[in-house]
C-alpha cells in the first residue's frame, strides 16, 4: 500500500494539504510582522517536512511541498526569509521532489536554498532539534504509518518561539498498534510508556464500541500533548469516501493563542458546518470525553456558557474569546454573534450600547458586563 500512496491525491488529501498550507501562510504572515518590529532578531522562518514524499502524484497534482516553494517563490517576503527542510527515506522520493522544486519558476531567487535530504526519522534528528535554538519553525510531520512520530520530536520544536507543529495521526494503524506487542517501542514513544500502558488495560478489560475506542484514544493523545507543553491543541477527524468510518487525524500543537486561533479558522473553513458552528469532523463525543464534547457543543450552548462562566464579570470581547474559547469549537465571529443576541434580549450589557453602535458590530473598547448568576 505504501508503494501506491502517492499515485493519486484524493480528496481527503487535497483537504489535508490545503490546512497546512493555508496556516502556513498566515502564520508566516504573522512571523514576518513581528520580526520587522524587533529587526535585531533573525529575520528567517523555517518549514520542515520530515516525510515530504515526491514533488507530485502520479494524476500530477502538486503536494504539500511544491505548493509552499511555489508560493514562496512567487512571494518576495517569504524568498528572502525561508528556510525550507525536506526529508524523505525513499531517495526515489527525493529524486523526484527535487526535480519539481528545481523546476518553480523564481525559484533560484530564494535567499536560502531548499534543504533535501532521504534518511530515516528516528533519535538522531530529535537530538538536533531539541540542542538547537530554533528560528520560528512549522513542522510538518505526515508519515505513512506511526514510525518516527514520537512526542520527543514535537516537543523538540515547540519548545522554542514561534514554533508549531501539525502531524497526521494514522488513527487505524495506531488503534491496531496498541495491541501488538512488535510495535509496542513505537505506542510507548508517540503517547509515552504510561498513557500507552494505560489504553492497553483499558483496551484489554474491555470491549469498546468503535467510536469510543477512537474517543479514548484522541482524548489520550491530546493529553499527552498538553503535558508535554502544547497548550493549545486541535485535532481534524477524516473519514473514509463513504463516510462510514475514521482513517486519521491532524493533530496541530502550539504554545500560543495566536496560532490556536488560526488554525481554528482554517479547520472551520475546511468543515462541514451545522447552522455557523463548524463540526471540525471530530470524533463522536459526550460527555465521558471532555475535550472532544467540548468541541461539538451547538451554538445555543454558547449563551448559557457564557452567562454562567463570566458572571458578575466585565471585560472586552478579545480577552474574553482568548480566555474563554480554549478547548471549544467556537470562532470569533460565533463569540460577537452570540454576545450580540445577548445583548438584544437585555441579558448583558455593553458600553457603548447598540445602537448608537452599529449592530452586529463589537469594537476593541466596547465593554461587555454580564449579571451576577441569578439576575
Amino acid at each position: 500500500m505504501a508503494d501506491t500512496f502517492f499515485d493519486e491525491q484524493s480528496a481527503q488529501s487535497q483537504i489535508k494539504a490545503a490546512i497546512v498550507a493555508d496556516y502556513f501562510w498566515a502564520w508566516a504572515s504573522v512571523m514576518i510582522q513581528t520580526q520587522r518590529r524587533y529587526p535585531q532578531h533573525a529575520q528567517r522562518i523555517a518549514y520542515v517536512d520530515l516525510f515530504a514524499g515526491p514533488g507530485r502524484y502520479e494524476n500530477g497534482a502538486a503536494s504539500t511541498p511544491l505548493l509552499i516553494m511555489q508560493r514562496a517563490a512567487a512571494d518576495p517576503q517569504i524568498r528572502d526569509r525561508l528556510v525550507a527542510i525536506f526529508n524523505d527515506k525513499d531517495a526515489a522520493n527525493v529524486r523526484s521532489l527535487e526535480t519539481e522544486i528545481n523546476q518553480i519558476p523564481g525559484i533560484e531567487q530564494l535567499r536560502y536554498p531548499p534543504e533535501i535530504s532521504t534518511g530515516e526519522v528516528g533519535e538522531q534528528l530529535v537530538q538536533r532539534f531539541a540542542s538547537a535554538k530554533l528560528i520560528p519553525t512549522f513542522l510538518f510531520v505526515d508519515p505513512f504509518g506511526y514510525k518516527g512520530l514520537s512526542l520527543q520530536l514535537v516537543q523538540s520544536v515547540l519548545k522554542d518561539w514561534g514554533c508549531d507543529c501539525v502531524f497526521f495521526f494514522n488513527y487505524n494503524r495506531i488503534s491496531m498498534g496498541l495491541g501488538n506487542s512488535v510495535v509496542e517501542d513505537h505506542m510507548d514513544a508517540l503517547f509515552g510508556k504510561q498513557r500507552a500502558d494505560q489504553l492497553r488495560e483499558r483496551f484489554a478489560l474491555r470491549r469498546l464500541a468503535p467510536h469510543e475506542r477512537e474517543a479514548f484514544i484522541v482524548e489520550e493523545m491530546q493529553a499527552a500533548l498538553e503535558e508535554m507543553g502544547g497548550e493549545y491543541v486541535l485535532p481534524f477527524r477524516f473519514r473514509n469516501p463513504a463516510g462510514t468510518r475514521t482513517t486519521h487525524h491532524l493533530f496541530f500543537v502550539s504554545k500560543h493563542f495566536r496560532g490556536y486561533e488560526i488554525m481554528r479558522d482554517v479547520m472551520y473553513k475546511h468543515s462541514r458546518k451545522e447552522g455557523t458552528v463548524a463540526n471540525f469532523e471530530y470524533n463522536p463525543a459526550d460527555e465521558r470525553w471532555p475535550s472532544l464534547f467540548e468541541l461539538l457543543r451547538p451554538l445555543g450552548d454558547l449563551e448559557d456558557l457564557l452567562l454562567a462562566d463570566c458572571a458578575g464579570t466585565t471585560t472586552r470581547l478579545r480577552p474574553l474569546f482568548e480566555t474563554h474559547s480554549k478547548g471549544k469549537g467556537y470562532v470569533l465571529k460565533n463569540y460577537r454573534e452570540v454576545l450580540c443576541r445577548l445583548e438584544q434580549e437585555g441579558k448583558i450589557r455593553m458600553e457603548p450600547p447598540c445602537p448608537p453602535r452599529r449592530r452586529g458590530t463589537i469594537g476593541a473598547n466596547v465593554t461587555i458586563t454580564f449579571p451576577a448568576g441569578g439576575e
